[in-house]
Protein backbone atom coordinates (compact mmCIF):
# COMPACT_ATOMS: atom_id res chain seq x y z
CA UNK A 1 0.00 0.00 0.00
CA UNK A 2 1.50 3.40 -1.14
CA UNK A 3 1.39 6.19 1.24
CA UNK A 4 0.56 9.42 0.18
CA UNK A 5 1.79 12.81 1.06
CA UNK A 6 0.49 15.66 3.07
CA UNK A 7 -0.55 18.34 1.13
CA UNK A 8 0.09 21.81 3.01
CA UNK A 9 -1.67 24.73 0.82
CA UNK A 10 -0.94 27.97 1.83
CA UNK A 11 -3.33 30.32 0.98
CA UNK A 12 -3.60 34.25 0.20
CA UNK A 13 -4.95 34.52 4.00
CA UNK A 14 -1.74 32.94 5.04
CA UNK A 15 1.11 35.22 3.06
CA UNK A 16 -0.77 38.34 2.35
CA UNK A 17 -3.77 39.12 4.83
CA UNK A 18 -2.55 38.17 7.96
CA UNK A 19 1.30 39.36 7.36
CA UNK A 20 -1.10 42.79 6.25
CA UNK A 21 -2.97 43.42 9.39
CA UNK A 22 0.05 42.37 11.47
CA UNK A 23 1.74 45.60 9.68
CA UNK A 24 -0.76 47.87 9.72
CA UNK A 25 -1.65 47.11 13.39
CA UNK A 26 2.83 47.29 13.90
CA UNK A 27 2.70 50.83 12.01
CA UNK A 28 -0.39 51.84 13.97
CA UNK A 29 1.08 50.84 17.57
CA UNK A 30 4.51 52.58 16.55
CA UNK A 31 2.37 55.84 15.50
CA UNK A 32 1.25 56.16 18.81
CA UNK A 33 2.84 59.34 21.31
CA UNK A 34 4.84 57.79 23.29
CA UNK A 35 8.08 58.55 24.42
CA UNK A 36 11.01 56.47 25.69
CA UNK A 37 13.82 58.17 27.70
CA UNK A 38 12.44 61.44 25.59
CA UNK A 39 12.23 60.57 22.29
CA UNK A 40 9.39 58.98 20.21
CA UNK A 41 8.41 55.28 18.94
CA UNK A 42 10.13 55.03 15.19
CA UNK A 43 7.79 54.90 12.31
CA UNK A 44 9.44 52.44 10.03
CA UNK A 45 7.89 51.56 7.06
CA UNK A 46 6.63 48.73 7.82
CA UNK A 47 4.42 47.30 4.63
CA UNK A 48 7.89 47.57 2.70
CA UNK A 49 8.90 44.73 4.03
CA UNK A 50 5.68 43.46 2.12
CA UNK A 51 6.46 44.97 -0.70
CA UNK A 52 10.08 43.37 -1.16
CA UNK A 53 8.63 39.62 -0.07
CA UNK A 54 5.45 39.24 -1.92
CA UNK A 55 6.98 38.80 -5.50
CA UNK A 56 9.57 36.62 -4.69
CA UNK A 57 7.01 34.07 -2.36
CA UNK A 58 4.70 33.91 -5.06
CA UNK A 59 3.57 36.75 -7.91
CA UNK A 60 -0.37 38.00 -7.60
CA UNK A 61 -3.04 39.70 -8.37
CA UNK A 62 -4.12 40.59 -4.86
CA UNK A 63 -0.38 41.41 -3.36
CA UNK A 64 -0.28 44.98 -5.05
CA UNK A 65 -3.70 45.87 -4.04
CA UNK A 66 -3.08 45.18 -0.62
CA UNK A 67 0.22 46.78 -0.81
CA UNK A 68 -2.20 49.97 -2.50
CA UNK A 69 -4.47 50.01 0.77
CA UNK A 70 -1.44 49.53 2.92
CA UNK A 71 0.63 52.72 1.65
CA UNK A 72 -2.77 54.26 1.33
CA UNK A 73 -3.50 53.79 5.37
CA UNK A 74 0.37 54.69 5.68
CA UNK A 75 -0.91 58.63 3.72
CA UNK A 76 -3.74 58.78 5.90
CA UNK A 77 -2.16 58.10 9.09
CA UNK A 78 0.51 60.20 8.80
CA UNK A 79 -0.84 63.41 7.01
CA UNK A 80 0.84 62.70 3.65
CA UNK A 81 -0.26 63.56 0.65
CA UNK A 82 -2.45 61.03 -0.91
CA UNK A 83 -1.02 58.16 -2.64
CA UNK A 84 2.47 58.75 -2.08
CA UNK A 85 3.62 55.65 -0.06
CA UNK A 86 0.77 53.52 -2.40
CA UNK A 87 2.96 54.44 -5.17
CA UNK A 88 6.20 53.97 -3.47
CA UNK A 89 5.03 50.67 -2.01
CA UNK A 90 4.05 49.66 -5.61
CA UNK A 91 7.34 50.53 -7.04
CA UNK A 92 9.25 48.97 -4.97
CA UNK A 93 6.92 45.42 -6.13
CA UNK A 94 6.97 45.90 -9.46
CA UNK A 95 11.29 46.56 -9.48
CA UNK A 96 11.42 43.26 -7.41
CA UNK A 97 8.79 41.61 -9.87
CA UNK A 98 10.89 42.82 -12.28
CA UNK A 99 14.32 41.36 -11.10
CA UNK A 100 12.63 38.20 -9.88
CA UNK A 101 14.39 36.07 -12.07
CA UNK A 102 17.77 37.31 -10.32
CA UNK A 103 16.94 37.71 -6.50
CA UNK A 104 15.15 33.88 -6.26
CA UNK A 105 17.81 31.53 -4.94
CA UNK A 106 20.29 34.06 -3.96
CA UNK A 107 22.09 34.38 -0.39
CA UNK A 108 20.64 36.16 2.29
CA UNK A 109 23.00 38.91 2.10
CA UNK A 110 22.69 39.54 -1.96
CA UNK A 111 18.72 39.80 -0.78
CA UNK A 112 19.75 42.24 2.15
CA UNK A 113 21.28 44.97 -0.45
CA UNK A 114 18.29 44.27 -2.49
CA UNK A 115 16.25 45.23 0.24
CA UNK A 116 18.39 47.94 0.96
CA UNK A 117 19.16 49.35 -2.27
CA UNK A 118 15.31 49.38 -2.59
CA UNK A 119 14.37 50.94 0.55
CA UNK A 120 16.60 53.67 0.39
CA UNK A 121 15.57 54.42 -3.36
CA UNK A 122 12.06 54.52 -2.04
CA UNK A 123 12.62 56.96 0.70
CA UNK A 124 14.47 59.08 -2.08
CA UNK A 125 11.69 59.36 -4.26
CA UNK A 126 9.65 59.89 -1.50
CA UNK A 127 11.89 63.31 -0.69
CA UNK A 128 11.77 64.18 -4.14
CA UNK A 129 8.74 64.01 -4.83
CA UNK A 130 7.85 65.70 -1.22
CA UNK A 131 9.83 68.72 -2.11
CA UNK A 132 8.41 69.42 -5.88
CA UNK A 133 4.53 69.17 -4.04
CA UNK A 134 5.95 71.31 -1.57
CA UNK A 135 9.01 73.19 -2.63
CA UNK A 136 10.83 72.37 1.34
CA UNK A 137 12.69 69.34 1.67
CA UNK A 138 11.86 67.13 4.02
CA UNK A 139 13.81 66.55 7.71
CA UNK A 140 16.48 64.58 6.52
CA UNK A 141 17.48 63.11 9.86
CA UNK A 142 13.83 62.10 10.99
CA UNK A 143 14.21 60.69 7.28
CA UNK A 144 17.58 58.98 8.10
CA UNK A 145 16.17 57.30 11.31
CA UNK A 146 12.67 56.36 9.16
CA UNK A 147 15.02 54.42 6.75
CA UNK A 148 17.49 52.70 9.01
CA UNK A 149 15.21 51.40 11.16
CA UNK A 150 13.27 50.34 8.06
CA UNK A 151 16.83 48.52 7.08
CA UNK A 152 16.57 46.91 10.34
CA UNK A 153 13.22 45.25 9.42
CA UNK A 154 14.89 42.88 7.32
CA UNK A 155 14.82 39.92 9.22
CA UNK A 156 11.20 39.78 8.79
CA UNK A 157 11.56 39.73 5.04
CA UNK A 158 14.20 36.72 5.53
CA UNK A 159 11.94 35.05 7.69
CA UNK A 160 8.90 35.58 5.73
CA UNK A 161 10.38 33.90 2.18
CA UNK A 162 12.10 31.55 4.61
CA UNK A 163 8.01 30.99 5.77
CA UNK A 164 6.34 30.73 2.76
CA UNK A 165 8.88 30.21 -0.26
CA UNK A 166 7.81 27.02 -1.22
CA UNK A 167 4.95 27.03 1.22
CA UNK A 168 2.67 25.04 -1.55
CA UNK A 169 4.12 21.87 -3.01
CA UNK A 170 1.25 21.90 -5.32
CA UNK A 171 3.75 24.63 -7.46
CA UNK A 172 7.31 22.77 -7.07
Amino acid sequence: MRRGFQVRVVGPQHWIFIPALLALAATVILATPVRLFRLPLPEPVIPMVLAFTWPLIRPSVLAPLVLALCGLFLDLLWGGPLGLWALMLLGVYGVVLMARSFIVGQETIVMSFWYAGLTVGAWTVACLLMFLRTGTMPNLLGGAVQVIVTLALFPIAAWLLERFDDGDVRFR
